[in-house]
């Protein structure tokens, strides 16, 4: 059965891999951005607790498959969609990049 997109006003229907969100490919792309940019904001200055870090790559790793499993489920996607989700993916890449410098400015024997 079918399941209809969380957000508002949206007729998008939701994937299977992503059914836990009940978010449609797009609205899940837009969400991942999102957060990915305010967790850049968080860490840009290398003062990120450890704790915060590891839940920040467990946030990259666990959408990255998500959207993996959805975008090769066998969904019939538009060439705009299909940008949107390598775009999202290149996203996620940047923000763990950006999470791995931010660490090497830090200092050794300091913690956040």
């Amino acid at each position: 059965m079918l399941v209809a997109c969380n957000e508002k006003g949206c007729k998008g229907q939701v994937p299977g891999a992503l059914e836990s969100v009940r978010l449609c490919v797009l609205h899940f792309t837009l969400k991942i951005e999102g957060e990915c940019a305010q967790m850049r904001r968080e860490t840009v200055y290398g003062k990120t607790p450890h704790a915060r870090q590891v839940e920040i790559i467990r946030f990259i790793a666990d959408n990255g498959e998500m959207l993996a499993r959805a975008s090769t489920s066998g969904l019939h996607l538009a060439d705009e969609m299909k940008a949107r989700i390598l775009n999202t993916f290149l996203t996620l890449m940047n923000l763990r990049e950006n999470l791995d410098r931010a660490a090497l400015r830090q200092p050794i024997g300091r913690s956040g």
